[in-house]
Formats: structure tokens, C-alpha cells, sequence
């Protein structure tokens, strides 16, 4: 007869089904199979830890954002944000959604071009683009977001040198009555800098200013900060068409929609507080359709929806190392994911999810990882189930970010899978090994030899 594992007998108060400023009761389930696999084969074919994207959860999640916005404005184009998450095989599936690319640096440009995205469906932002990317960015007719009168000046000197009309808009940033205002990036609206670079623009006659783009902020809670932004944008593009009798193609609005991870510090949970994509569409629908644009000459609306496309689409799967006691008595458990690997942790409470029948004892609980440093906090306090040595769990909502700020770090980067709408896992990205870092690492000859 097996040996029944013991629990510590522990009083705690009654719950009952009434909320307080915590939510309601925790409805607390197993996560055994993620789109039909099993967590434990995945795990035992692909090793722990493993990041596991969800194709069907991604396709379902654009096209209800489409959906939403398409309801609401005739015109919408998304361009899929390879920072957010530029494995291959995730950029692919929004693109064959009709996803344009919107990328930030160089490194993006190129893996968009190789991912087979034509330059004219790439959007180029950021405030570091060098010369070399200028020039491929004009070369293939893309779409460059100015951020600042340094990069201005710098495509007019590429103008006369390469002999082409650049594509270009202007990066504005504004008061939304969201604080502290995004005024790092792109010139301000209420201080005449958006016009200055407008009117410098208009003034060349060597560039076609075709949009005009906005990103306001992050994790956004509030639809009505996207149409006063529209609202915003739109002015300048009426005042183009008043001043110069210029037409602009498209406002661009950004992204920072929240996905359903809950922000530490939050009294409530996020499924009960983010808007939904429904509540952004109509602000922002209603912003650009009140404006004074004609029926027939409405702007395209660009969003470059990240977080929120992604998010819920990816998970973190990993093994229970240890569990100790602390000092003040709290039970700790040390897992086998890290900061390094989960970096969104420092600011979301994720949720974690047993992989295995749990029993109905529960504790406060500190998650460590398993990294050398205090700052390894997966979670600083959870009520969780006992977890063992040896078990597995789930990390929720982790497709944004996680595999494109993850680090190298003590620990080898892991395998990333994909379950495709047929329930089959892909390998998309194996895992480090140290002929990876072998090949890049260079050892200076005098340095080869010692004894200890």
C-alpha cells in the first residue's frame, strides 16, 4: 500500500462566494492538456522548461479583433509588431491573417524581408535607424515613421544620393489624459513640434508624407485616451488638406492594447477590468467617422496590435525543483523557470496552474526560479496548492515579450513549440547549446594555455 503524503495541518479563515477588493474565490482547475497534448508528453518529448504557442488561439484572437473594427470603420489594416514576438512561425501566421509588419530596428526589418513580406507592407518606427537602414527602408519603398528631426534631415540627404521619393509619416506624440505622457518618441502635438516637422516635410516637395502614427502608451485601460488620440491625429490630417491640400492615406494608431494578464498592484483581476476589443473599436471608429473627413476620402486605420493578439496564446511549462520554508516560516517553492525566461514577471502576477491533480490544500506560496540572484521571483506571493518535487505546472499568457526580452543568462535558452490547428506540436525554435556560443565566442591565443 503507497505511503500517503502528508500535509501540515493549517487554520485558515472560510471563503465564501461574496467578493472583496481581491475578486472572488479562486477557481482553481488543473491545466493537464493544451489543445488536446498533454502537458506531461510535451514535456517529456521537448524537455522542461518549454514554451508552448497556441496557432489556434492566435487566428481566433485576430480575427475577433478584425472583426471588431471592421464592424465599426470601413477601412482597417493591422501590421503585426515583431518586437512583441518575432518567432517565424508566429510573424507567419498573422501575416497569412493579412497582417502587415511593423518593426523598430534593423534586426526586424531583415527577418520581415526573409519572412517574405514585401517592403511596401513593412512599417518602419523607432528612433534608431541608421543610415544603412534608411537607405534599404527607401530602396524598398517602405513605410518610415519619423521620430525626430536628426532622422528628418538624415532621409533628405539619402533623398538626393539615391534618387528615390521616400514614403513617410511623422510619429506625434500628445496629451490623452493618460499620465506620464509618451513624449520620448515623436514630436508633440500641444507644443507646435508635429507641425514644424509637417511643415519641413511639405516644404522639401522630395517626400510623400502619407500618414500620420501615434503610440500612446502600453497596457492602455482606457478607450477613451485611443479617440482623443484619433481625434488628434485627425486634426492634423484636415489641417494638411486646409494648409496644402494634401490628403494623408492613413492614421496609424499603435498598439498598447492590455492583454489578460493581471498588473501587480491590481485589487482585481484582469478578464474583470481590460476593455475588450469592442470597447477600443468604437472609441476609436467614432473618433475618425465624427471628424470632417469625407465619406469617400476616409484615412486607412493602422493598428499594430501586440500584446493583446498574443498574449493569451502562448504558455510557460516547467518542473517543481525544491520546496523549502523561509526564515518567517512561508512556504517557497523553486521552479525551474527564471526571470531570464519569464521577464514579464516583474510586472504581471501570471497565473501558474498545477499540470497534475492537485488536493485541496492550499498556502501562500513565494515562487522562485532557479537563477543565483534574490530577484529570481516568479511569483512574490500566490495562494497555490502543494506542489511536490517533480511536478509540473502551467504559466498563463505569456506569448508577449517572453521570447523576444529573454536572456541568456546561468541557464540555455529553451525549445519553443507550436500546436497547430490539427493538435500536432512544431518544433519553431530549438534549444541553446554551447556550440551556439562556441561559434560566436573568439579566445585569444595567449589565453588558451594555464595551470592550475
Amino acid at each position: 500500500m503507497e505511503k500517503l503524503r502528508y500535509e501540515r495541518p493549517l487554520i485558515k479563515r472560510m471563503e465564501n462566494e461574496m467578493p472583496n477588493k481581491y475578486g472572488g474565490k479562486a477557481d482553481r482547475q488543473p491545466m493537464t492538456h493544451i489543445d488536446g497534448l498533454a502537458v506531461k508528453d510535451l514535456l517529456a518529448e521537448y524537455g522542461s522548461p518549454l514554451f508552448v504557442m497556441s496557432e489556434k488561439t492566435i487566428r481566433s484572437t485576430y480575427k475577433k479583433a478584425l472583426k471588431a473594427f471592421t464592424m465599426r470603420y470601413p477601412r482597417v489594416q493591422f501590421a503585426w509588431s515583431y518586437k512583441t514576438n518575432y518567432m517565424d512561425a508566429v510573424c507567419n501566421i498573422f501575416h497569412q491573417e493579412g497582417s502587415w509588419a511593423e518593426v523598430v530596428s534593423g534586426f526586424e526589418y531583415d527577418k520581415a524581408l526573409k519572412n517574405g513580406v514585401s517592403g511596401k507592407r513593412i512599417i518602419f518606427n523607432g528612433p534608431d535607424k541608421t543610415v544603412s537602414d534608411l537607405t534599404k527602408a527607401i530602396t524598398n519603398d517602405s513605410l518610415i515613421h519619423i521620430d525626430h528631426l536628426d532622422e528628418l534631415y538624415t532621409i533628405m540627404e539619402l533623398i538626393d544620393k539615391l534618387g528615390k521619393r521616400p514614403r513617410v509619416a511623422i510619429r506625434v506624440n500628445m496629451d490623452t489624459g493618460v499620465y506620464p505622457i509618451w513624449d520620448r518618441f515623436g514630436f508633440n502635438y500641444e507644443n507646435g513640434q508635429a507641425w514644424d516637422a509637417l511643415n519641413k516635410i511639405m516644404a522639401s516637395g522630395k517626400m510623400d508624407l502619407v500618414g500620420l502614427h501615434c503610440h500612446i502608451g502600453t497596457y492602455m485601460l482606457s478607450p477613451k485616451a485611443y479617440g482623443i488620440a484619433a481625434s488628434k491625429l485627425s486634426d492634423l490630417a484636415l489641417g494638411l488638406k486646409r494648409r496644402y491640400n494634401h490628403e494623408v492615406k492613413y492614421i496609424d494608431l499603435g498598439g498598447g492594447f492590455p492583454s489578460r494578464n493581471t498588473l501587480k498592484g491590481s485589487y482585481l483581476p484582469a478578464s474583470d477590468t481590460i476593455p475588450s476589443f469592442e470597447d477600443f473599436a468604437e472609441t476609436i471608429a467614432s473618433a475618425l467617422l465624427n471628424a470632417e473627413f469625407p465619406p469617400d476620402a476616409l484615412p486607412l486605420l493602422i493598428l499594430e496590435t501586440g500584446r493583446a493578439l498574443v498574449d493569451e496564446a502562448g504558455y510557460l511549462l516547467g518542473t517543481v525543483i525544491s520546496n523549502k520554508r523561509s526564515s518567517i516560516g512561508k512556504r517557497t517553492t523553486i521552479v525551474d523557470i527564471g526571470v531570464n525566461l519569464l521577464f514579464t514577471s516583474f510586472w504581471y502576477n501570471h497565473k501558474i496552474s498545477p499540470a497534475q491533480e492537485f488536493s485541496s490544500y492550499t498556502e501562500e506560496t513565494t515562487i522562485y526560479g532557479p537563477l543565483c540572484m534574490n530577484i529570481d521571483v516568479i511569483r512574490e506571493s500566490a495562494l497555490m496548492p502543494l506542489l511536490n518535487k517533480g511536478d509540473h505546472f502551467v504559466v498563463h499568457h505569456v506569448g508577449a515579450y517572453n521570447m523576444t526580452q529573454w536572456m541568456q543568462f546561468i541557464t540555455l535558452r529553451p525549445n519553443v513549440v507550436l500546436i497547430d490547428l490539427e493538435g500536432k506540436a512544431h518544433l519553431i525554435r530549438r534549444h541553446e547549446t554551447m556550440d551556439d556560443f562556441e561559434k560566436m565566442e573568439l579566445l585569444p591565443a595567449h589565453l588558451k594555455n594555464f595551470d592550475l
